[in-house]
């Protein structure tokens, strides 16, 4: 057999770069916003806050991340993705390591969640352009993996967070960590400014095209998608942000060594984030696996709100298994909506996706902890394993034709 032409391994090695640089990006960012809860206990013990009021500065950095997603993603689509991305990860960077320094001054809560608003607006360009580099980078067939890879960056991040932050935490205090998170950010952003390449763009993407190929036009599904993954974070969220604590209280575990747990968990919530979108390219579709695993999520956390109800040594695996399996249908949702989307509209319409993703994320750890205080864990992982079926039955089907060939985005 004759080996490839130069031409197409050098090809083929740059894609693969994009998409370790575009995860890359992504794991710094979320180890900064989703990375907060891992704070929890120091938050408690060396500040004195309330779980209320934890909660409250846990949704700071998604608060920012909401309010800027569309607009990131509309420079992307206009201006390209290597700029997007590094110019609001190097803002990141930035705030974090202002918010290092007013911590470790003993500046207020308000300071510091104001602060942590900012960051995660920074932030939010990652979110909106990293997605659509990977996708530009990479054909149909390879997509739902690549994309699949791409999104372990939520769980490697806040596998990241778990495993750095308690310790980083108990060393050098809260700064420490916050100076930490800021040091990660800025690397990366200085790799993609000099790495990245914007993915070609296709002909016919300009602004009458755009206007023309509007996908929100005549059709329910994106928004269905948009939907059910906004759904799906209610137990991913209620699973990630409270099994630290939860372990602490009800099985007597240090913060570091359940730390550590949920380190090991959000592995396998990146394996099963790849394995989803393997799954995907060889099915054909994107949302048929996504409803099955949205049902299996329903009985895995309703598996684990018994557990949280009874403790025993079954509950640290029912949270593993929970902070895992409920991670794996996220990179499904994203690859769906930007091939629903299509070229002109993909960053955009990421950032829609990942607004309301995110807007979800910043209500979900508050209520999560007022209905804790109030109640107990349980009730609250039974209502998100509610929640888990009713985004299993608002995911729309694919038609035959539709699973027949996965569409493509140049």
């Amino acid at each position: 057999m004759r080996p490839p032409p130069t031409e197409e391994v050098h090809a083929m090695r740059r894609r693969w770069l994009m998409l370790a640089l575009g995860t890359a990006a992504q794991t710094a960012a979320c180890a900064f916003v989703y990375g907060i809860p891992y704070l929890a206990a120091e938050l408690r013990d060396s500040a004195h806050l309330s779980l209320p009021r934890i909660g409250l500065l846990i949704a700071c950095p998604t608060v920012g991340l909401v309010a800027a997603l569309v607009a990131w993603g509309a420079l992307a689509d206009r201006h390209g993705e290597r700029i997007v991305i590094a110019t609001g990860l190097g803002g990141a960077a930035a705030l974090l390591a202002a918010t290092a320094a007013v911590t470790a001054a003993g500046g207020g809560t308000v300071a510091l969640g104001a602060l942590l608003v900012l960051a995660g607006a920074a932030a939010a360009s990652v979110y909106s352009a990293s997605g659509r580099l990977v996708m530009g980078w990479f054909t149909a067939r390879e997509r739902g993996l690549a994309m699949g890879i791409r999104q372990t960056s939520t769980p490697l991040g806040m596998g990241v967070a778990a495993l750095t932050m308690p310790p980083l935490a108990a060393a050098y205090g809260i700064g420490g960590a916050f100076g930490f998170l800021a040091a990660v950010c800025a690397l990366i952003a200085a790799a993609v400014a000099v790495l990245a390449a914007d993915p070609a763009r296709p002909a016919g993407t300009g602004a009458a095209a755009e206007a023309a190929a509007n996908p929100y036009r005549g059709s329910s599904t994106l928004w269905r998608i948009h939907g059910a993954g906004a759904l799906l974070v209610v137990p991913q969220f209620t699973a990630g942000a409270f099994a630290l604590v939860l372990l602490v209280d009800t099985r007597g575990w240090s913060a570091v060594d359940a730390g550590r747990l949920i380190a090991g968990a959000q592995v396998l919530g990146a394996a099963t984030r790849i394995a989803a979108g393997r799954w995907s390219d060889r099915a054909g579709s994107r949302l048929r696996p996504m409803r099955q695993l949205a049902a299996v999520t329903a009985a895995v956390v309703a598996a684990a709100a018994f557990t949280a109800a009874f403790p025993s040594p079954l509950t640290a695996a029912a949270l593993v298994l929970s902070v895992g399996i409920t991670a794996s249908t996220n990179g499904l949702s994203f690859t769906a909506t930007a091939e629903r989307a299509g070229a002109a509209w993909s960053g955009r319409a990421l950032g829609v996706h990942n607004t309301g993703q995110n807007l979800t994320a910043a209500v979900v750890p508050p209520l999560s902890a007022a209905a804790i205080s109030a109640t107990g864990y349980w009730p609250a992982l039974a209502t998100a394993a509610v929640v888990a079926c009713g985004a299993a039955l608002l995911v729309p089907v694919d038609s035959p034709r539709r699973r027949a060939v996965v569409s493509s985005v140049p």
